[in-house]
């Protein structure tokens, strides 16, 4: 019995050394999983700081693949790991998501598993024709320039918002926007007739009534007024010789309207053969107004019609400097002796078309 107690006092401290053992084993390698985790959550993991876009039905893979191809994470084996605890890849939504240096792994994965997206700044300005807005508009939301065009095109939605498709252009204020990417087309339009209605307070409306003229109607002049120049202290001259001929029933006889009618704004002489143009926008041919703008005045034009100053003039011609200013005039002899000087110093640089 003793040799058997005596075996068993010896067995039993080595059961225990390897108990001890493998509980520090297990414990150490639970520690360092957990640390392991705890830096996958809590680390900072942004490489390069930018934004992506996630488009509408994407996948995780394509996600995640956004996310390589602009270099943002540090760790992607850490998104992995936290994207497939929260499920993210069944709950993707859409969108512009700035990743700011700083951010962990688990406030990546709240921010695109929200929806928290980036706003994006919309600027448009400089533009005449509709597909150049739609063009414009599509590098910041989702919709491409043909659904945009699509839309834009579409008699339904013009007359829904109260417009003609020569008018359709008013509704378009150029400036900055706050969207976001995932902003639809007909979102896009609800705004901008928002913006159109508060841009046109009542203070505005009462200006364009004192000037015999609707909203429409102003920013048809005003139109013909930033194409004819973009000197700020000049465009109130122009608008009100502008009035003063729409006032007389003459012709505005504006070479921008002729350009319009052509589609071509890149000709820097207007001949006799452009005047021929059989086009309601040729101001040359048919008197009034043209049925709608040439372009998207920007508010600097609107504001130069609505405040237009009061002058004599009735006629303009550039400058023979080339300073982008215009010569006036009251009477046709005195117009007729600018545009002689204006023609010379085309022809002296041999601009004839």
């Amino acid at each position: 019995m003793d040799i058997i107690k005596k075996h068993r006092l010896m067995l039993f401290p080595r059961l225990n050394k390897w108990i001890v053992i493998c509980t520090v084993l297990i414990l150490t390698a639970v520690g360092f999983r957990g640390l392991q985790l705890y830096h996958y959550l809590f680390n900072p993991n942004i490489h390069t700081p930018g934004s992506i876009i996630i488009p509408l039905n994407a996948t995780y893979e394509q996600v995640v693949d956004s996310l390589k191809r602009h270099k943002i994470l540090i760790s992607y084996e850490a998104f992995d790991w936290v994207a497939g605890r929260k499920k993210y890849a069944g709950s993707i939504k859409p969108g512009k998501y700035l990743l700011d240096k700083g951010l962990n792994t688990n406030q990546i994965l709240n921010m695109l598993k929200s929806g928290n997206q980036e706003p994006v700044q919309v600027t448009f300005n400089n533009l005449r024709f509709i597909e150049e807005l739609a063009g414009a508009v599509s590098k910041y939301i989702e919709p491409d320039s043909l659904e945009l065009i699509t839309k834009f095109k579409d008699p339904a939605v013009q007359e829904k918002f109260g417009f003609t498709e020569n008018t359709f252009h008013c509704m378009f204020i150029p400036n900055t926007y706050e969207f976001y990417w995932t902003t639809t087309a007909d979102q896009f339009l609800e705004r901008m007739w928002m913006e159109y209605k508060r841009f046109w307070n009542e203070d505005r409306r009462t200006k364009a009534t004192a000037l015999g003229l609707t909203p429409e109607e102003v920013m048809t002049v005003a139109s013909i007024v930033q194409e004819e120049s973009n000197k700020k202290d000049e465009k109130p001259i122009i608008a009100g010789l502008y009035l003063n001929r729409i006032r007389r029933g003459m012709l505005l006889q504006a070479d921008p309207t002729v350009k319009f009618a052509l589609g071509n704004f890149r000709i820097k002489r207007v001949l006799r053969s452009h005047l021929m143009v059989d086009s309601p926008y040729n101001t040359y041919m048919y008197t009034g107004l043209p049925p709608g703008p040439i372009n998207f005045p920007e508010i600097s034009s609107i504001e130069s019609v609505l405040n237009a100053k009061k002058t004599p003039y009735i006629y303009m011609c550039a400058r023979q400097d080339f300073s982008g200013y215009h010569n006036f005039a009251v009477s046709l002899s005195a117009h007729n002796e600018n545009a002689r000087k204006y023609k010379a110093a085309l022809d002296s640089l041999e601009i004839f078309q």
